[in-house]
């Protein structure tokens, strides 16, 4: 990752991409098992009508869904649909079903502001809020943009990579100017990057390039990560080289985009960290 500073005071993040196929759950999931070791209370909103993030954080329950939550839209009201998230640790979740796509094409004047006001005075509950957006960028990443403080683009090292990040910005800074001047562009990172693979290479430079200091670095492309959400355990639990890798990568994302105050340090959390699982060796990093 990224040597350079980290921002501070960022608590709401919202992760989003053009397309899908780029591991933007991965990535939101990753860094929530990385401020779940922290013993950071970290909030996952799953505004994804594919509610990928809702699968793996395997909640036991979940009466209400993030649908209800933009239905209804009253100040706070996001409280009532919080569960508790089936990994150990520190981790809730705001959860999603197929429902939410009906809220995708909402056109009312208040539309995207709707996240924003069901979160208020619930966001500050949290630590850390993580938004795992669907793969557009229409009214539910709208809703995501306007209730976030740093934007964390997505993206993968491919042919489209550069103008999908381009056009993620541009939607980044239309919210800005219209209607949550506080967002910020909090980066891009390439997930799924094998440095070993020339394209993938050129494609890294390609986007420094095109990016400069926007450019967070680069996740590796590690079967660990996959493997751990298919067991709806944190990939930090996972026992493999691979999962080593890719913790300590997600680890310093997390710590560029929203290091940790000095009230987290003190630790009113004494919640243990997830416990490791075990799995088969298999050849190659996993």
């Amino acid at each position: 990752m990224s040597s350079q500073s980290p921002i501070p005071g960022r608590r709401v993040i919202a992760a989003l991409s053009l397309k899908g196929g780029v591991g933007k759950t991965s990535v939101v999931l990753g860094l929530a098992g990385a401020a779940a070791t922290q013993r950071r209370r970290t909030l996952v909103v799953d505004l994804d009508p594919q509610a990928n993030a809702t699968a793996a954080l395997d909640p036991r329950e979940a009466p209400f869904t993030a649908s209800d939550v933009l239905f209804d839209a009253r100040p706070g009201i996001a409280s009532e649909a919080i569960v508790p998230s089936g990994w150990p640790g520190t981790v809730s979740l705001l959860p999603s079903e197929r429902a939410l796509e009906h809220r995708a094409g909402d056109a009312s004047p208040d539309s995207a502001g709707r996240l924003r006001r069901a979160l208020e005075g619930v966001a500050e509950d949290y630590d850390l809020v993580l938004i795992d957006c669907p793969p557009s960028l229409g009214e539910l990443t709208r809703n995501a943009l306007f209730a976030a403080d740093l934007a964390l683009v997505v993206t993968e090292p491919s042919f489209f990579a550069v103008a999908a990040a381009q056009q993620a910005l541009e939607a980044v800074g239309l919210v800005r100017e219209h209607g949550n001047p506080s967002l910020q562009a909090g980066g891009i990172v390439a997930n799924r990057v094998r440095p070993t693979l020339p394209e993938h290479v050129f494609r890294m430079d390609e986007l420094r390039a095109a990016f400069g200091g926007l450019i967070l670095g680069a996740l590796p492309d590690r079967s660990a990560v996959q493997q751990a959400q298919g067991a709806c355990v944190p990939v930090q639990s996972w026992q493999s080289h691979g999962a080593k890798e890719a913790c300590l990568a997600f680890d310093a994302l997390l710590k560029r985009l929203a290091p940790r105050t000095g009230s987290e340090m003190s630790a009113r959390s004494v919640t243990p960290t997830p416990k490791s699982v075990e799995i088969p060796a298999q050849g190659g990093a996993s």
